[in-house]
């Protein structure tokens, strides 16, 4: 037997046609997907909101020819080791790299870390993209033991 409910929902005609726009211009194939991503987006505005653990990725865009950056880079991270799963390192050109680090954790931890590297001299640009460790998200009969 199927898990999914049908919901029937109410919109004013022009909204309406505002989530038709937005469904075609995402490519979804339909509204329920849609919603369903939304829902989802949601659910892990709240985990970071409600400080629970959660997933990010700092993106950093810097000069690695100012001088020691590139080590109190390093060292930030390794002064974060606990939340910092893995980076990846990319030379756009002779000045230029761009590093992705993926971290785990609290996101007040995961928001002052990218702080911290945004403030260094040479860095550009640092963004931290927000996820979740999917707890939220998952089905409770599919992933965890649901109760009778």
């Amino acid at each position: 037997m199927s898990d999914l409910v049908r919901l029937s929902i109410s919109l004013e005609s022009d909204l309406a046609a505002e989530l038709d726009r937005l469904v075609e211009r995402s490519r979804y194939e339909n509204r329920s997907e849609y919603v369903r991503d939304l829902i989802r987006a949601q659910l892990v505005d709240e985990e970071w909101q409600e400080g629970h653990e959660v997933l990010g990725t700092i993106t950093l865009i810097y000069d690695h020819h100012q001088n020691g950056l590139s080590d109190k880079l390093n060292t930030l991270q390794h002064e974060h080791h606990a939340s910092v799963l893995a980076s990846t390192h990319v030379h756009l050109d002779h000045h230029l790299c761009a590093e992705m680090i993926m971290l785990r954790g609290l996101p007040d931890i995961l928001r002052g870390l990218t702080d911290d590297m945004r403030k260094l001299k040479g860095v550009l640009h640092a963004a931290l993209a927000f996820s979740s460790t999917g707890h939220s998200l998952r089905k409770p009969g599919k992933h965890s033991h649901a109760h009778s």
